[in-house]
């Protein structure tokens, strides 16, 4: 085996293992994150090397917030001008365990900052599986919207959507409403689509779906599918606001995440292709192992 390849984020962890020719040979997945394996990293990586096969030779690429301040070790970001394709040449090697590497995640600065960890590194397959310059989604717990020019990061914004969705059902005002059993129907999805086109402010949005149910306007088992699709809506809404407002976008998804984002493109009047994750992934660490010999061989 050639490589062995984790991204390890908050609350869901995905390696891959792959072979000399790049190819992925086993994939596990599995909800110890970031949170959940806190202080046994170690422990865990080997636990997971075990579960996949992979020998203790292989060298790992771990990326995501295991890189982050609460994760195994902080790596410093790397700045927005620094370009995909340089990545190989900046992974920073585990202090307590040989063999093993973080990938960075990158920073922009300015008045309006942001930052992301694991995205990166989908982004350098997507580039490396001929897919260039343009619009790329990438929805989940936090969306990134990045735009890529020259082989760059030129923009990227994000979404707290997966977090506020959760965190709205779990406490607050409209938690009652979101834990129906009543599965998302997709004509209340268009309706929240419709609200967020209208560029409320969403917290005042959020709030008239609420209002909805207590005036009977509306059936209180509506107001999943609506609060999804205003959710998901803002996102686009606000993306169309910006001076290079796309026409076309590449949705890298989650099976379960990509027909509701397709839906939204589509209600927004853009063009969305989908990619797969999975093998940008894998294209990424197949660049890995091949420019970054010198780091983890």
């Amino acid at each position: 085996m050639a490589l062995l390849g984790v991204d390890w984020g908050t609350t869901n962890r995905r390696a891959y293992l792959l072979d000399e020719q790049g190819n992925c040979v086993r994939r596990h997945e599995d909800e110890k994150g970031m949170l959940a394996e806190r202080g046994r990293f170690a422990w865990s990586l080997a636990a997971l090397r075990s579960a996949i096969g992979a020998p203790a030779e292989v060298p790992v690429i771990l990326s995501g917030m295991v890189g982050s301040a609460q994760g195994w070790q902080e790596v410093p970001y790397l700045a927005d001008a620094v370009a995909l394709e340089a990545l190989p040449h900046h992974l920073a090697p585990v202090r307590e365990m040989a063999g093993c590497f973080i990938v960075p995640g990158y920073m922009r600065r300015g008045q309006v900052s942001d930052v992301m960890r694991g995205e990166e590194t989908q982004m350098l397959g997507a580039l490396c599986l001929g897919h260039g310059d343009g619009w790329y989604l990438l929805p989940g717990t936090h969306s990134k919207w990045v735009r890529i020019e020259n082989g760059r990061m030129a923009y990227w914004s994000t979404f707290m959507t997966g977090e506020l969705y959760a965190m709205l059902s779990r406490d607050g005002t409209l938690s009652a409403l979101l834990q129906q059993s009543a599965p998302e129907d997709e004509a209340d999805f268009e309706a929240g689509l419709a609200l967020a086109q209208q560029g409320l402010p969403l917290s005042h949005a959020l709030f008239t779906v609420r209002a909805a149910v207590v005036s009977e306007a509306m059936g209180a088992e509506r107001a999943r599918g609506y609060v999804s699709g205003l959710l998901i809506g803002s996102e686009f809404a606000a993306i169309g606001g910006t001076e290079s407002r796309p026409s076309a976008v590449r949705v890298l998804a989650s099976a379960g995440l990509a027909p509701r984002y397709l839906r939204a493109a589509a209600h927004f009047g853009l063009q969305a292709t989908t990619l797969d994750p999975h093998q940008t992934y894998c294209a990424a660490l197949a660049r890995f192992a091949a420019e970054g010999a010198a780091y983890v061989r």
